[in-house]
């Protein structure tokens, strides 16, 4: 297949584009060339949002846009000329509302999270300005991804932890249950959806099994060879500023993914795998300030 991957130098994109072109596919990018490039790839240098004529005579068997956040991100793109057959957008579980009936199915409401906030009703917009142009378009609703290249503060900020010999504050009694997917099972169901040919339509995408954030960070601890002692933090607390995620706990149904790919990965295999990927690119993933504030305020 003639591939394009919107992207291809941060995390997912970046993951995605490797994926393909391990697996003998022709994968171009298209990015502004301020990193360095996934070897075997072909660039296309330019701001997605200012292509000028950039992709007018150029034609791909599918177009990956794994990093377009609104409905502009879409357009921009389907207004270049470039030409294609299937389309694959990566949208987010983000588009459910915190207050609906649970676990989400790609046929639930979508609206505004309160946790998600704009980040969410853009994705929404970005998905609706599709399917007004492509109706057969794919469209698939992650929960929160990880694996290696994920820049992200989430399991990088666990394992700093774990390697600092920190006590870890936890959230409450961190029954709180989080879902997670493995970018390369994210892979895995583009590539099933490619080359089966399924019907196109939006799928839910995930680990069929949440996990407590406590279970998790036990996980991550173990990682690092070491073991958690836990601090409870009065749930009442701002989370974010001690914590890498936010007091929403929800559950998608992945029944039309299990379907075409099976079982998902083992959740610690992937984070062992980030965790080797951290410890050789630490300055390539977006550090927040957790452990100040944890200094700060709650470890006097």
């Amino acid at each position: 297949m003639k591939i394009l991957v919107t992207g291809g130098t941060v995390f997912v994109s970046k993951y995605v584009a490797e994926y393909f072109v391990k697996k003998g596919e022709q994968v171009w990018v298209l990015n502004r060339n301020s990193r360095p490039q996934i070897e075997g790839v072909t660039l296309i240098e330019a701001d997605r949002n200012r292509l000028s004529d950039k992709l007018k005579d150029d034609s791909f068997d599918v177009i990956l846009y794994i990093n377009a956040y609104t409905a502009e991100d879409v357009t921009n793109l389907l207004d270049s000329g470039v030409t294609f057959g299937d389309y694959v957008l990566i949208s987010s579980s983000a588009v459910y509302p915190e207050y609906g009936q649970q676990p989400f199915t790609e046929e639930s409401e979508v609206a505004e999270n309160q946790f998600w906030g704009q980040y969410g009703t853009d994705k929404i917009e970005a998905e609706e300005a599709l399917l007004a142009r492509v109706p057969g378009a794919y469209i698939l609703r992650p929960p929160y991804l990880y694996g290696k290249y994920n820049d992200v503060y989430r399991e990088a900020f666990v394992f700093d932890c774990a390697e600092g010999n920190r006590k870890f504050y936890l959230p409450g009694d961190g029954s709180l249950k989080l879902q997670f997917f493995h970018v390369e099972d994210l892979c895995r169901v583009i590539e099933g959806l490619l080359t089966r040919k399924s019907a196109p339509g939006i799928f839910n995408v995930g680990n069929e099994q949440s996990i407590s954030i406590r279970e998790w960070v036990e996980l991550c601890y173990r990682i690092g060879g070491k073991e958690p002692e836990f601090v409870q933090v009065d749930e009442s607390l701002p989370w974010r500023r001690y914590f890498c995620f936010s007091n929403y706990e929800y559950y998608l149904d992945v029944t039309k993914q299990k379907k075409l790919i099976g079982d998902t990965g083992e959740l610690e295999e992937g984070l062992r795998e980030a965790y080797d990927w951290y410890v050789e690119h630490r300055d390539e993933v977006d550090k927040r300030p957790y452990l100040s504030y944890i200094d700060e305020n709650l470890s006097k």
